[in-house]
């Protein structure tokens, strides 16, 4: 990657330092300084320690555990660099947060993802990227532009190098056909679909069949995030007993919550590959899970929106 110039500053808030410092790493520039620090009351201080005016300014912040806080801490970066006369803010938000509730689908509910771009604005941000969103729509919750990258080339690179010969991608649902179907395009391999249906009128969910040719394939499970697990273990038994030889799993956003990494490790997954939009702790390290890295990705991306060229190419 070329040399980018000094105009360019790229700050971490507290919820990834690690992928804050693989960007800056693949960017060739050392991490803004930023002093934040939490109060016995819990309010959060920043103070931003270098100069920003006309600089062009990237904020990295996921939204990793706890979530509620690495959004309230984004905004005050956010203000703080508005404050101190940085030329222009951007967010990179690798996993959005909220990105879930992104419909009204019951009555009386908050549209949260649209919040959470109204907030961004409010606070002065100018633009943001993020990664593979639940759904598109959301990138019409912006005022500002959206910078939407997916994660289908960094997800397929690590299985592009294998004989896929006898391997289907498979979707886990209807609704997550339209996001399978690139990985699928991608690595030339054809593509299955888990007919999901709800019981009664529970949140329990059941695979009643598997809808296109996998019997004696490979398959790949892909999905825009994995969080419990319950889904993509009951998937999988379900590929088991219709004769899939082997199943793997790739998602985009590793959330991990509750019980998801004792499923995976107990359930006849070959491997789940994740991106490390997130971070995972060493208590959730298992070998079955890989992690792949969208650093160079979205330090590319910096780097073109920061020099003016097209973004477009990395879609």
């Amino acid at each position: 990657m070329g040399a980018v110039n000094e105009s360019l500053v790229v700050f971490g808030g507290s919820s990834h330092p690690k992928l804050t410092e693989a960007i800056c790493s693949h960017l060739g520039v050392e991490p803004g300084k930023v002093m934040i620090h939490r109060y016995a009351n819990e309010n959060i201080f920043v103070q931003v320690q270098q100069n920003v005016r006309e600089k062009d300014v990237f904020v990295v912040q996921t939204a990793s555990s706890p979530v509620n806080e690495m959004i309230m801490e984004l905004l005050i970066i956010i203000d703080a660099l508005a404050s101190a006369s940085a030329r222009r803010i951007t967010a990179v938000l690798p996993y959005y947060p909220y990105a879930r509730s992104d419909k009204k689908d019951m009555p009386r509910i908050s549209i949260t993802a649209r919040l959470i771009a109204d907030l961004l604005k409010a606070a002065g941000t100018d633009r943001v990227i993020t990664l593979t969103l639940h759904s598109p729509q959301i990138h019409g919750f912006f005022d500002v532009p959206l910078d939407h990258l997916l994660a289908t080339r960094v997800l397929c690179g690590y299985f592009a190098g294998r004989d896929l010969s006898d391997y289907v991608a498979v979707a886990p649902d209807a609704g997550s056909a339209k996001r399978a179907g690139p990985y699928a395009e991608s690595l030339n391999i054809p593509l299955a679909i888990g007919d999901k249906r709800r019981l009664g009128h529970t949140d329990r969910v059941e695979i009643v069949r598997i809808v296109g040719d996998v019997k004696g394939k490979k398959a790949i499970v892909f999905d825009d995030e994995i969080a419990t697990g319950a889904s993509l273990v009951e998937l999988v038994g379900k590929l088991e007993e219709v004769g899939v030889k082997e199943v793997y799993a790739a998602a985009a956003h590793g959330v991990f919550c509750g019980s998801a990494v004792e499923r995976i490790r107990d359930c006849p997954v070959r491997e789940v590959v994740v991106t490390d939009t997130l971070p995972l702790p060493p208590e959730k390290q298992i070998d079955k899970i890989k992690v792949v890295s969208v650093a160079p990705l979205f330090a590319e991306a910096i780097k073109r929106i920061h020099t003016g060229e097209s973004v477009s190419a990395l879609f």
